[in-house]
């Protein structure tokens, strides 16, 4: 499971943008606890010079715009999200961490996504910047933003067959609704109720059925040629056209005419999931581990319906011969890891083009400044007056020599193949995720299998061994 908590970041007394920005990045950033960087993802920025490129986006947008904020700008917003210990990898929380905050931001913002893992539970820090890419508007924190985040977390969690924190939630519902099948039927129920039981023995007028009523209980309150109903203990009378389809008073005189067949409201019974197959329970390793009794005889029960359960499964796909068994599992374990593999490679990819993208970007907004730094040979001078413009410019030149570029691609050829391996993305995961749930069930039924089988050829050696010293 996954929580989540947006934190706003100013600069802060004594301190300046720059320094406010350099001080979180690099705490995020700490090597110590990123696994020395291995688990730090940037997007539309290099992580490297993150602060310098934050800070020179919101110069651009002051010139820009000519909005100038106080000591009260949010200059950026720091994102943590925390995960269950031993639920998640590492790599799979920065994957995670990476989409959320891409989704979050609509893929406005640059963001860097650190993982930490000091700590017994995996967390991610997420810090995007508050000025757009455009730099021409920053982020709004709009009223509710924790609760759509964490929303969100959520559901990135459940999609990728993670748990999350499920607490009811009774606020905007009354104590019945929150209850559901638990709380008491309504008024209007219980007299539904009455009536379906007073048309059972066929009542000759709806004076009778009336009659039936008054005998039940209830009280009949009549004000002119308005009827209404009403019980010990009710606050208001219930009148019949207020109990819905087939109870108002023109549906009762057609069931009592004989014109229409009176049909009793029927409660929506929940459908129970259907059950999923578990691992067996070692009974023999809990037992030397210190389980008692008791712990046995649960495991022997938990045991046996999970082998119903399991040939349940096996019957209804027809998987009855071990080998039809062994080939489904080797089929489903290698889709999984075909689509597995051709989602990360479309990653890799995506992480490349938003990584180039952003250097072909700071290299264009940075080359006439470069250009004058070298005119005037290099003078620590004009270094110290345009530190930021000069780090990204050089940043960008090395990021180029890394990925082997030659020629440089434009922006918009960068954005379309970008939006191509996305939407093939998305098409894969759907398929990604029927495989893996399809790829586990088997696994787990295959173990099950396994076991049993196993347990089976132990018995039987055991059988040979006896006969042989009775001889």
């Amino acid at each position: 499971m996954a929580t989540t908590r947006i934190i706003p970041l100013h600069a802060g007394k004594g301190r300046t943008v720059g320094k406010a920005i350099s001080d979180i990045i690099d705490y995020v950033k700490n090597p110590e606890k990123t696994d020395h960087g291995r688990l730090i993802t940037s997007y539309q920025c290099d992580s490297r010079v993150a602060d310098a490129q934050f800070l020179l986006d919101k110069q651009t947008y002051a010139a820009r715009t000519g909005r100038v904020r106080g000591k009260d700008d949010v200059i950026a917003y720091h994102l943590r999200q925390s995960f269950v210990p031993g639920e998640i990898t590492p790599e799979e929380a920065n994957r995670l961490g990476v989409e959320l905050a891409r989704r979050f931001t609509k893929g406005k913002h640059a963001f860097i996504v650190c993982t930490h893992i000091d700590k017994s539970h995996v967390h991610n820090h997420i810090i995007w910047n508050s000025t757009t890419l455009e730099c021409d508007r920053k982020f709004r924190n709009f009223w509710g933003s924790t609760c759509a985040v964490h929303r969100l977390s959520d559901t990135i969690c459940i999609e990728n067959g993670y748990s999350i924190v499920e607490a009811p939630k009774r606020r905007g519902q009354s104590y019945n609704k929150w209850l559901g099948d638990a709380a008491k039927p309504s008024h209007k129920e219980l007299l539904r109720q009455a009536i379906d039981r007073a048309l059972a023995q066929k009542p000759a007028s709806l004076e009778d059925l009336l009659r039936l009523l008054e005998q039940d209980g209830f009280t009949v309150h009549r004000r002119g040629k308005t009827i209404s109903i009403s019980a010990e203990g009710w606050g208001n009378n219930v009148r019949f056209d207020r109990l819905g389809d087939g109870y108002t008073l023109d549906d009762l005189l057609a069931v009592l005419s004989g014109q229409k067949e009176h049909t009793p409201r029927k409660q929506p019974a929940p459908q129970a999931a259907p059950p999923k197959v578990n691992l067996l329970v070692d009974i023999q390793a809990k037992l030397q581990a210190g389980k008692g009794a008791g712990y046995a005889r649960w495991a022997k029960v938990f045991n046996l319906k999970q082998m119903a359960q399991t040939l349940n499964y096996l019957s209804e796909h027809g998987l009855l011969d071990y080998a039809d068994l062994e080939t489904k599992t080797t089929e489903a374990t290698a889709r999984y890891n075909k689509l597995s593999d051709q989602i990360k490679t479309a990653e890799k990819r995506m992480a490349e083009i938003a990584v180039l993208r952003t250097h072909i970007v700071n290299y264009a907004k940075t080359h006439e400044t470069y250009v004058a730094y070298r005119k005037a040979g290099y003078s620590k001078k004009f270094r110290q007056e345009h530190e930021e413009e000069i780090l990204l410019h050089q940043a960008a030149k090395e990021a180029f020599n890394e990925l082997n570029v030659k020629k440089l691609p434009t922006v918009k050829e960068l954005q379309t193949e970008y939006a191509q391996l996305l939407a093939d993305k998305k098409t894969a995961y759907a398929e990604y995720r029927q495989a893996r749930a399809a790829m586990r069930e088997l696994l787990t039924v295959k173990n099950n299998v396994d076991r049993v089988l196993g347990f089976e050829a132990g018995k039987q050696i055991e059988k040979e061994r006896d006969q042989k010293q009775n001889r």
